[in-house]
């Protein structure tokens, strides 16, 4: 959906957020060599400006990715990322935090590539005790490969943010007490890659990695952990309270309204069983 069809009051209501949001990331931005450690891909992880820039980049050999040194168990993850640029067909940027072992937790940002002038995916998931198939899919309002744009998660014992440039766009909550398992017990690390999917990454796989536009290069920026053990009580209570007041669950609903291209809460034909039991709650 082009942004020119947002209203002057939805316009001057991102801006404002992405302002505030870059204000807040650059009081306070990690060191990638200080926090991070390179994966795979060698030398195609480069970090730059004395440990304030990383990027990964995808070459026909291989991908690249990186993961924190640091666990976290509950927090606010913040990371500035600009997208690979012009035909990212094929390719997908992973960023997300995982636990390790056959039930593991994870909580998914992946932007899946396309052609040139054809939007990015924004393909979100969670895991809980190695079960997923939680995914919703968003177009989004800007060209992610432009600028800096910054993709968090708050998750607290009571549910799961996803933000991007401080505007909500999926809330995944704690409903233990209807039987659906939550992220609770297993510390993740941050992890993210560029990498080759075009076996089903653009279009289900119809539309192939470009190779002849290689190397494809993601930039990461300013980035933020806010947990119990890297912040004051008044920072600490912020994310371990934090939930939608009627601003925030009208900035969602107008996400979801106008950018969400899928939600397997929808998607009677994945559960002939039955929908999952979160799916009868309300998603606001």
């Amino acid at each position: 959906m082009p942004f020119s069809s947002c209203s002057k009051v939805s316009m001057a209501l991102v801006v404002s957020l992405f302002v505030t949001s870059l204000m807040a990331m650059a009081a306070s931005a990690g060191n990638f060599f200080q926090d991070f450690d390179v994966t795979f891909g060698d030398e195609r992880t480069k970090i730059l400006n004395g440990g304030q820039l990383l990027t990964l980049n995808l070459d026909k050999a291989s991908g690249s990715g990186f993961k924190s040194k640091n666990e976290y168990l509950f927090g606010r993850i913040d990371m500035q990322i600009k997208l690979v640029s012009g035909n990212s067909a094929g390719t997908v940027t992973a960023y997300y935090l995982s636990s390790e072992g056959p039930t593991h937790d994870e909580i998914d940002f992946e932007f899946l590539g396309n052609l040139s002038g054809d939007p990015y995916t924004l393909h979100t998931n969670v895991f809980s005790q190695g079960k997923g198939n939680r995914e919703q899919q968003f177009h989004l309002w800007f060209d992610p490969t432009k600028a800096f744009h910054t993709y968090s998660i708050v998750w607290n014992s009571q549910r799961i943010i996803f933000l991007v440039d401080n505007i909500p766009i999926r809330v995944f909550h704690n409903l233990e007490t209807i039987g659906v398992p939550f992220p609770k017990s297993q510390p993740m690390r941050i992890y993210s890659s560029l990498w080759n999917a075009d076996d089903w990454a653009t279009r289900g796989g119809l539309v192939k990695t470009d190779w002849t536009q290689a190397p494809f290069t993601a930039s990461y920026r300013n980035f933020q952990a806010s947990t119990t053990s890297t912040n004051s009580l008044t920072e600490q209570s912020a994310w371990q309270t934090q939930g939608l007041d009627a601003a925030g669950r009208n900035r969602l609903r107008w996400v979801q309204q106008k950018f969400m291209i899928y939600n397997y809460c929808s998607d009677l034909k994945h559960f002939p069983q039955g929908l999952p039991a979160e799916c009868r709650r309300s998603r606001f």
